[in-house]
């Protein structure tokens, strides 16, 4: 199966009646975890230390820690700079928000000095993912247009069904209603576009905000100081909303009749899903836990898109642009279940390393709907999508009341065959000063990823790569009080 097919374009997504492809999937899939601002400053590894509300998302035997309640909460800065090349064009851009990065509460109760000693409850939420995003890329295209996906899509249909507003109503019928497609003279059914010939200044600009935030019910305990054992309920909402504006211009003046054309995009999904959550830690000594938890597929019951678009086209003779109206439609989002592995090491009070593993298989994520079969799309997943082994260790080295952390993550690509990079790492560190009842903790995290991306294609046309480097950073700072 060619690439073109398998790393589908942003653009793919308008030319279905359903919006939902194999990028959709993985998007939904994929889980950066953030939580407090000490679990990112150790790089995410504290499934098998416990004692704070980020382990309600990864391993939730990490709450049977706790031996007093708390309530925390853990505001962020990110900004992510994306850097990209199209046909030896460098552009970028960037953005930069502020947000939550979890809240929560955790009511532990004592129930016994032998046995079962602790039970804990825990409330809140975690961010589990990011897609606050711009990029802006450019570059001259001396081999095709995306106006010949247009043409080649509609060729062997009939003028009289594309001219029904009713029929292909966010691609067709308005590249016909500007122009952008027309009828070779003397047929009905084969088309040619204002750009004959290649040599446009192709430029998309891609604007996504949104998250997705599990909100989580936890339950742990704590037997003889030895086996802690938890899980939790997750709840997880997806928010998503992207623009995407492409265009394609003769900047050197060299098409007749020809100015320019463009088309926006604009897409919101929103939804919630559930899952379950298990694990367990065992101490055999004072200075060693070891651990694991599954997570069981998260189940989207009920995602909802809706999405238009406007095209635009200015020829030397017309100039028409056409909104198209808002689609709808709701479906369902498996994702893949997870798998982890945990181990701490505690250095005489002073100090200790963390190490934590998950597999995931993204091959595994499915679409499902009452009216629609989505066999192509998930068999696109199979064959776009491979398991992944992803690590994350950390450390801490205190110093009386402060503590000084640091931390390491790294996330293998998901993409089979070498389709796309997709590779993720991140480097953070941070301080933190406890006042006994209080504490204040600070993170900074740097993330580094390569991918490549397609602003349009089909079988058997596709410009060249974009390549895409994303830098992003993050500040966080958590306030947490015991009683």
């Amino acid at each position: 199966m060619k690439r073109s097919i398998i790393i589908l374009s942003l653009a793919a997504f308008f030319f279905s009646a359903n919006s939902q492809t194999v990028d959709d999937a993985l998007r939904y899939s994929q889980q950066f975890y953030e939580g407090t601002a000490r679990n990112m400053a150790m790089g995410g590894a504290f499934g098998a230390l416990g004692a704070d509300f980020s382990t309600a998302s990864t391993n939730p035997a990490g709450m049977g820690l706790y031996r007093s309640s708390e309530l925390i909460i853990t505001p962020e800065v990110s900004s992510l700079l994306t850097k990209s090349t199209y046909n030896n064009s460098y552009t970028e851009d960037s953005k930069s928000i502020f947000n939550l990065a979890n809240f929560g509460y955790v009511q532990t109760s004592k129930i016994s000095n032998t046995g079962w000693k602790y039970f804990q409850f825990g409330m809140g939420m975690n961010r589990l993912n990011n897609y606050n995003t711009n990029q802006y890329m450019r570059g001259e295209n001396l081999e095709n247009s995306r106006l010949d996906i247009y043409a080649q899509d509609a060729d062997g249909i009939n003028y009289s069904v594309i001219d029904n507003s009713n029929n292909y109503p966010f691609d067709l019928y308005p590249a016909w209603y500007t122009y952008l497609i027309d009828t070779v003279p003397g047929y009905t059914d084969l088309y040619y576009t204002p750009v004959p010939f290649a040599g446009t200044m192709q430029e998309q600009s891609i604007r996504s905000t949104g998250s997705t935030n599990e909100w989580l019910f936890s339950f742990s305990g704590n037997y003889s100081d030895k086996l802690f054992v938890g899980a939790t309920i997750g709840l997880p909402y997806i928010r998503f909303k992207r623009e995407t504006f492409y265009k394609e211009s003769d900047v050197a003046d060299t098409i007749p009749w020809f100015n320019d054309w463009s088309v926006k995009e604009n897409l919101v999904t929103t939804g919630w899903g559930i899952n379950l959550k298990v694990g367990f830690i065992y101490q055999p000594v004072k200075w060693v836990r070891i651990g694991g938890a599954i997570h069981t597929p998260t189940y989207y019951w009920s995602l909802n898109d809706s999405w238009y678009t406007t095209h635009r086209a200015d020829l030397e003779w017309d100039a028409s642009s056409y909104t198209s109206v808002t689609g709808k439609y709701q479906y369902r989002l498996s994702t893949p279940m997870r798998v982890i592995g945990d181990a701490a090491f505690i250095i005489q009070r002073v100090g200790l390393l963390s190490f934590e593993y998950e597999y995931v298989d993204y091959s595994t994520t499915k679409f499902s709907a009452s009216d629609f079969g989505f066999n192509d799309v998930n068999s696109g997943i199979r064959s776009s999508y491979k398991s992944t082994h992803n690590f994350r260790v950390g450390g801490e080295y205190r110093l009386g009341q402060a503590s000084l952390r640091a931390g390491y993550n790294y996330y293998t690509s998901p993409y089979a065959n070498n389709l796309n990079d997709g590779e993720r790492m991140t480097i953070s560190g941070g301080i933190g000063y406890n006042f006994g009842s209080a504490s204040i903790d600070f993170a900074y995290v740097r993330s580094l990823t390569d991918e490549d991306y397609y602003m349009y294609s089909s079988e058997t046309i596709q410009p060249n790569a974009v390549q895409n480097t994303f830098r992003g950073q993050l500040f966080a700072l958590s306030l947490k009080t015991k009683f």
